[in-house]
């Protein structure tokens, strides 16, 4: 049976046999039959001047994945520095971690107004800049406190920069998945949220190499190398090509084309890329949609699909922080006290091996979201976290009953480390990938601004409840983890669909089906003629 396809794809197969061509060849595919064709009539060249140059812009948004990675492993390593937790008479769990990093958090939800607005209104390379200036001043803020000793300015500083990460994580993976070659955005995107382990190596490296340093400045040189990445997306944000489809919604089509013809059509201004591109920006762009008013909010809720896109971009970006990664990111200190470990440099030295490990494979799991789909990574991902949870339960469990018991502290040590690859595997390149690309464009920003407030009500969870639960109930925390993982795959079993191997604008069609998760996996075959042009689609 024929698929349904849109006026303009129907008219063309007709056309194509209408003239008689014969059907040489004939290949089964998973996703949209366009973007097949121009995948079979015109190969994209991975590594031409213009792919790299495109990559190199790709890279100045990774940063902003990796200014959140170093918070994130930042405040570990300061709860790791005796000096750091003396200077302001802390504890590394119970209520004063939990308040102390909760204002991350904090600073992201407040921000959630003002992400729409600053991505949408200037453009995404704004919006990355943005976001970038509000972390140089929340650092500064932060670094000073050598001199007040005041607990309230360093909260103040983390406020800021939970604030500046909401707006830059926002705006960064928009300006990758919108600048990427379709061909590529799976993976170029994939690779934005591994560079979170990036600023996670540089922070442990800094924390670990800073120890010996001396008492204050153990812990005031990583903070201060906040700069090192808001300051280069500062300097280098408006040197970079904008966003085509912010080009063409707010009418400078030339500049859009001209951008896709150059980074995506390798120059050729009728590349099947490009064509395919400006047809589907047609169709599906709205050109006084609710992204032209801040205030607007409507499109995230007016229909049935909208409210379907919503929903799996919320629900990957809170799964991604109830995994129990974010206790083995900000507790971890605490969570190798439970096994015994509780040398100031050994934590360190685990902190960083964690980290490094974590990026390697959360490398691989980028490269294979196109290969294998975003659907398996996600499944392997929750079952498999699940199952490791429950050997960090038992075996920490083993050590309570027998103390200094060194076989169990290993085991432990171990299982950390099995969990951070099968986390980064499956979890880490779809965080910043599936959430954006489920969005439209109208809905795209204000839609991230969504998952940052998804991502940080999940963490004030995460800042708040496992602090005290590892002090009040230590080891039996991991057994919660171990059933959540369980029905967070039973979730996106039944309800994710499939995202690969289709342009951003190509997702509306599995989204206005009856059953998105049913259409994303559906099969066609594609019949070609001895031009490599489409004449027939059927259902496989």
């Amino acid at each position: 049976m024929a698929t349904v396809m849109d006026e303009k794809e129907q008219t063309q197969y007709e056309e194509h046999e209408d003239v008689g061509k014969d059907i040489v060849e004939i290949k089964t595919v998973k996703g949209n039959e366009a973007f097949n064709a121009a995948m079979i009539k015109e190969p994209p060249e991975a590594f031409s001047y213009v792919s790299l140059v495109l990559y190199a812009s790709a890279f100045i948004g990774f940063l902003c994945s990796t200014m959140n990675g170093y918070d994130g492993s930042l405040l570990n390593v300061l709860l790791s520095n005796d000096a750091f937790l003396a200077n302001f008479n802390g504890t590394d769990d119970g209520i004063w971690a939990g308040i102390v990093s909760s204002m991350y958090q904090i600073g992201g939800v407040v921000a959630l107004p003002f992400v729409g607005p600053a991505v949408d209104t200037w453009g995404r390379r704004a919006g990355m800049f943005i976001g970038a200036m509000t972390i140089i001043v929340g650092t500064v803020i932060q670094g000073t406190t050598s001199a007040t000793g005041s607990l309230g300015q360093f909260m103040a500083g983390r406020f800021l920069l939970g604030f500046g990460v909401s707006i830059a994580a926002s705006a960064g993976p928009i300006y990758v998945v919108e600048m990427s070659h379709p061909a590529y955005r799976g993976v170029v995107t994939a690779l934005y949220n591994t560079f979170w382990f990036t600023g996670a190596i540089i922070s442990a490296g800094a924390g670990r190499g800073a120890i010996s340093t001396g008492p204050t400045s153990s812990w005031l040189i990583p903070v201060w190398l906040q700069l090192l990445c808001s300051g280069v997306i500062v300097i280098c944000a408006f040197i970079l090509p904008e966003s085509p489809r912010w080009l063409y919604v707010h009418n400078r089509y030339e500049r859009a084309k001209a951008m896709m013809t150059k980074y995506h059509g390798n120059g050729n201004p009728n590349s099947v890329w490009v064509d395919l591109q400006l047809r589907e920006y047609e169709e599906f762009l709205e050109l006084n949609g609710a992204d032209k008013r801040w205030w607007d909010y409507r499109a995230l809720f007016t229909k049935r699909s909208s409210v379907y896109r919503l929903g799996c971009n919320v629900v990957i970006s809170i799964f991604g922080q109830w995994a129990g990664n974010a206790v083995l990111s900000y507790f971890l200190s605490a969570v190798l006290e439970t096994a015994g470990i509780t040398d100031t440099t050994e934590k360190l030295n685990i902190t960083l091996i964690q980290s490094c490990i974590q990026f390697v494979f959360a490398i691989v799991g980028a490269f294979l979201v196109e290969r294998v789909g975003r659907r398996p990574l996600l499944l392997f991902a929750n079952f498999g976290c699940s199952v490791v949870w429950l050997g960090i339960t038992v075996a920490t469990s083993q050590f309570v009953s027998n103390p200094g018991d060194p076989g169990s502290a290993k085991a432990v040590q171990a299982l950390i480390y099995i969990f951070g690859i099968v986390y980064s595997v499956g979890f880490t390149p779809l965080q910043a990938l599936y959430p954006v690309e489920v969005l439209s464009f109208e809905m795209r920003a204000k839609g991230m601004a969504f998952s940052s407030l998804a991502v940080n009500a999940g963490g004030l969870l995460n800042q708040f409840a496992w602090p005290v639960s590892l002090a009040a109930i230590g080891w039996r925390t991991y057994i919660i983890f171990t059933i959540w993982c369980s029905i967070q795959g039973v979730v996106i079993y039944f309800f994710i669909p499939e995202t690969k191997a289709r342009t951003l604008e190509e997702l509306d069609i599995i989204f206005e089906a009856p059953n998105p998760r049913q259409a994303s996996l559906e099969r066609k075959q594609l019949a070609l003629d001895s031009s490599m042009n489409v004449v027939k689609v059927d259902v496989a």
